[in-house]
This record gives C-alpha cells, structure tokens and sequence, in this order.
C-alpha cells in the first residue's frame, strides 16, 4: 500500500515497537493527524477471546461523555404512537413497511443508526442480510429494539456507541474528533474501555485485553499499553 508524504511524516513521530501509556498515546495521535479536515479517533482492542462462540461474543452499545463529535441520523421502524414519538424525539426517519422497500429496492442508506419497536422486528427482519453486513441490524444488546424509543433517539443523539467483535475478536470504535484535545479524548476512552471490561464473558481465559491501538483517520497506528488502560 502506498503512503502519502504527509503519512509517512506522521509514522516517524511514532515509535512502533513502543507500548504507550494511554494518555502519551492520545497526545501524539493528535501530533500524528495532518489532514486538512477534523480527523476521527479510532481505537481498536484486540480481545483474548473467540468470537466463533456464542459465549464468548462482546458486544453492546455505552454513551460516551464528550459524544463523537458526528451527530448520527437515527432511523426508527415504528407505528402508531410509537412512531409519532419517534417524530417527536428528534428521528431523522420513521417509518415502516414504506422505508424496508426503499432501502431494498433504491439501495437507500442515508442513516447512521436503526432503532426498532419489537413489534417491528418482523418487518425489519426482512432487510438482515443487507443490514447485518453493515452493522446496522437493530439489536437488544445495543438498546436498539426497545420500546422507549424516545431515550433511544436521545442516547444516540448524545454519542451513544455501539461495539462489537468482528471476525478477527477485534472492537473498532470512534472515540471522538481531534479537535477534542487530550482530556476528552481520554473521558471518552476510559467510559469505551470500561464497558468492554464490564462485558467479559465468563468463558474468556486467559489475558482479556490483547493489543489496544489509537489511530486518527489518515494516520498511523499507535499501540497503548494494554496493562495501564484502565489506570
């Protein structure tokens, strides 16, 4: 893969057989970010568990304190009152039977988040194989099929999250702009991390948290200690 000068100016600031403390690290991801617009902080954690087990999935959804910087458009399937409080709460798209058609049939994703009514996912459960690929299925775990979607839409709203492994027993999460500076970029991770902490299932063995590692959108990698992180 070819890297832009800009990227390789960046990867010399980072010491890549280094483990940095959470804080060091947050500070030069932001050091290492030169692209023109806002860039997004990621962290990704490596897990020691198998996510081919039903026991040892991790997942679930956490509000972070300073939000992503991004405020997500919320789609919500609902009827009836339901939906009207949808309306009410500040829903980009309510809808039922009417928007399941438009995204099958107009390819139409101009959502970030779908909450559902459990009544609903029937209906929603059509699109599970276009949604699911994409992360978007709503799930109980994520508090996105819930009958309270007026907490939903404001959860969400306000930064809410959703994390899970992907094949590889990795979480990629957003932790928030680099404009956010140090100190909310560490509020944000310290509440990520503690929630994935809180979710280990009882049949993971072994050293829990692998490898942490916090990257802006077009910048490198750096690698977190992950015995301090919850420090």
């Amino acid at each position: 893969m070819k890297r832009g000068k800009k990227y390789k100016e960046s990867a010399k600031l980072v010491d890549r057989l280094k483990l940095y403390d959470p804080t060091e690290a947050l500070e030069l991801v932001q050091k290492t970010a030169k692209a023109k617009f806002d860039e997004t902080v990621e962290a990704h954690i490596r897990l020691g568990v198998d996510s081919r087990h039903a026991d040892q999935q991790v997942r679930g959804a956490v509000v972070l304190p300073h939000g992503t910087g991004k405020t997500a458009r919320v789609l919500v399937f609902a009827k009836g009152e339901k939906a009207t409080e949808a309306e009410q709460n500040g829903a980009d798209y309510v809808g039922a039977e009417d928007l399941v058609a438009k995204i099958q049939n107009e390819n139409w994703f101009e959502f970030d988040v779908v909450v559902a009514t459990p009544d609903m996912m029937g209906v929603v459960g059509r699109l599970g194989k276009i949604l699911g690929p994409k992360g978007l299925m709503p799930n109980p775990k994520a508090g996105t099929v819930t009958m309270d979607v007026a907490k939903a839409i404001k959860d969400i709203k306000a930064g809410k999250i959703e994390y899970r492994l992907d094949k590889t027993n990795i979480i990629h999460c957003p932790i928030g702009k680099v404009s956010f500076g140090t100190e909310k970029l560490s509020d944000n991770f310290r509440v990520l991390i503690g929630a994935i902490i809180k979710a280990k299932p009882a049949a993971a063995k072994g050293q829990y948290l692998k490898s942490v590692v916090v990257t802006s959108t077009m910048g490198p990698g750096i690698k977190m200690n992950p015995q301090r992180v919850t420090e």
